[in-house]
């Protein structure tokens, strides 16, 4: 399945694509959704359709417990920053303010200069556990989404802790889908391409292989809504010779490619525009 959270004159709904529609759901949202026991079933209902061309899509899940990143997990990535690959996973956290819906503008913080994009794979928990078995792993998993993990390398880079330039209020892009793990050729999602655009030049293309943690190796807390991104392959604006960052007005498509389980190719979009919000003295 493919599901989302659309808005719509009555608020929030939870949806489930087919073809170029949206059947809207009766639950406030795809958290909302997840939520409820047979989940499964429950999303195949009926219901009223509108035009998916037309939807105004709202961040996939709102209201996460938690949204934990592995940063420094992909081999190319590492080789191009010239480091050691890592022992343990390299984890930060993002706060749920920074989420907003797939075709939402970036908002760029007038305290940053140097702000960057980075296509990430999201990975969706549905259901709790703690100390996992490996072999277990993706029966936690519900799905997998697209995720812009904009960031303001001058904030990231200023101590040793990536957080302070990970989470700017409305700098993160989910959706528009949660792709169930059974429309891809392996429910672990290795083998996905993922890509970013910056107006029309390809900045970041690589596939989910080389990696040095994946979806089913990670033995932590596991609750459902927890998204950890898979984190970026190589060529993202702050690895780059040139040094591209994100400008006002800039238009950051990310995609990641997956193969439907009954045949066909299947791509999922984010046409993201980056603003300005504004200088420093503005902010409140």
């Amino acid at each position: 399945m493919r599901l989302t959270t659309v808005r719509t004159s009555t608020g929030d709904r939870a949806g489930r694509i087919e073809d170029d529609r949206i059947v809207l759901l009766p639950w406030n949202d795809l958290s909302h959704l997840l939520s409820q026991p047979g989940w499964q079933n429950l999303a195949g209902a009926h219901g009223e359709t509108v035009p998916l061309a037309d939807a105004d899509l709202a961040t996939l899940l709102p209201d996460p417990d938690k949204i934990i990143c592995v940063g420094l997990n992909y081999v190319s990535h590492i080789e191009e920053m010239g480091r050691q690959r890592p022992d343990h996973p390299t984890l930060f956290a993002k706060y749920r303010g920074a989420l907003i819906g797939p075709t939402d503008a970036v908002q760029l913080p007038a305290v940053s200069e140097a702000m960057d994009w980075e296509v990430e794979l999201g990975v969706v928990i549905g259901r709790a556990g703690r100390y996992v078995a490996e072999a277990d792993a993706l029966d936690h998993v519900v799905g997998y989404c697209v995720v812009n993990d904009a960031t303001a390398r001058d904030w990231q880079h200023r101590t040793t802790q990536f957080l302070a330039g990970k989470t700017f209020e409305s700098t993160t892009p989910v959706g528009p889908v949660l792709v169930t793990p059974d429309e891809l050729f392996r429910p672990d999602g290795l083998g996905l391409r993922v890509q970013c655009e910056v107006d029309g030049e390809l900045m970041q293309d690589g596939q989910h292989l080389r990696l040095v943690l994946h979806a089913g190796s990670d033995r932590r807390l596991r609750e459902p809504d927890h998204h950890p991104p898979a984190r970026r392959p190589d060529r993202h604006g702050h690895a780059r010779r040139r040094g591209r960052r994100s400008r006002p007005e800039d238009v950051s498509p990310t995609r990641i490619d997956h193969a439907h389980h009954g045949g066909g190719d299947r791509r999922t979009r984010q046409p993201v525009r980056a603003v300005d919000c504004g200088t420093p003295d503005a902010i409140a």
